[in-house]
């Protein structure tokens, strides 16, 4: 695919989730893993390994590189904290931070909490006077956001710290940066512990299943998009032992109608309750409507799971319990 339609598909897809699709009366879902690939953040000085961190506390002064490469110096914990992405902001509230969150997203709405802190705009795009006002000491940022935005912000003396989260345990490591960045290492390691036992949940159920057994699976997160290898999608599905119908291609993409078809997925997993802003109707009745798509085994044998919507696209804490959501959706009989 050539650099433009790279790019302008980019920003379709975020354009399509961001701001023109509702779920039942809430917020669109956050845009579920953009950008360029990128290593996740390094402790390169300060407590070391992310094991055992039950009583450990962050030494500072503590030097960290974010997913941009820009290396960040902290010389103790910040107290006020904004945040631009909604799994990052659900990151902050599991470790305890909430009464240091001074900003958040126009999409963040998770815990209840975060409802209430002040709004500082757009996940890919946030009011720039927003955000300086809210006097941060730092600024999380997630998949989202753009390097030129990211970039532009850093020129505004937006002291701006960006995560690019491709797999779970990209997720889990950003989590125990955070615990260190914030010295609350007990907390991370808490929530890591759980993430980590809920996708051991998964994989042991599966395990044992041959070749010939896993299910072939499509997922579309939005109407008519879906995603192939390289991000967290595809690896939930791979997790869960379903093989994705699209991981020839990278990347998220336009659905070929005609090419599911061929690929006849045995099941189709889609965000449940959620309304196509265009039709008005539901996901699941888009599907089955589609020409063709009744030969589909998915869709004739009624094999059509619906998921929820954050947290199978939310890249931060609550990953696990969506790969847990996904799993029953491809094996219900295995995964309880």
């Amino acid at each position: 695919m050539k650099a433009w339609r790279r790019k302008l598909m980019g920003t379709v897809l975020s354009l399509a989730l961001a701001g023109t699709l509702t779920a039942c009366g809430q917020s669109a879902a956050p845009v579920p893993g953009q950008g360029e690939l990128a290593e996740p953040p390094k402790a390169e000085s300060g407590t070391g390994g992310s094991e055992g961190t039950a009583a450990k506390r962050t030494v500072y002064p503590l030097k960290i590189t974010d997913a941009t490469g820009k290396e960040f110096t902290f010389e103790k914990a910040p107290e006020r904290v904004a945040s631009t992405s909604p799994s990052e902001t659900e990151i902050l509230f599991a470790l305890g931070l909430g009464d240091k969150v001074v900003g958040v997203s126009d999409f963040c709405d998770y815990p209840a909490e975060a409802k209430a802190k002040p709004k500082l705009g757009s996940i890919m795009k946030p009011n720039e006077e927003a955000l300086i006002g809210s006097g941060a000491d730092v600024v999380v940022s997630g998949v989202s956001m753009k390097n030129d935005t990211v970039n532009k912000l850093r020129e505004l003396k937006v002291n701006l710290f960006k995560v690019e989260p491709k797999t779970v345990d990209d997720m889990i490591a950003n989590i125990l940066t955070m615990g260190r960045i914030f010295d609350r290492q007990e907390q991370a390691q808490k929530v890591v512990d759980k993430m980590k036992s809920e996708r051991e949940q998964v994989v042991q159920a599966v395990k044992d299943l041959k070749p010939e057994e896993k299910r072939r699976v499509l997922i579309e997160f939005s109407p008519g998009w879906t995603v192939g290898s390289g991000e967290f999608l595809d690896e939930l599905i791979t997790l869960s032992g379903g093989v994705n119908v699209a991981a020839g291609e990278k990347g998220y993409m336009k659905i070929n109608e005609e090419k599911v078809i061929v690929d006849n997925p045995q099941v189709i997993l889609y965000p449940r309750n959620l309304i196509d802003d265009k039709s008005g109707k539901k996901l699941d009745e888009i599907i089955r409507a589609r020409s063709g798509w009744e030969k589909i085994d998915a869709v004739k044998n009624n094999k059509l799971a619906g998921v929820d919507k954050d947290t199978t696209s939310r890249p931060g804490p609550r990953i696990t319990e969506g790969l847990l959501e996904i799993a029953k959706g491809i094996y219900p009989e295995r995964v309880k």
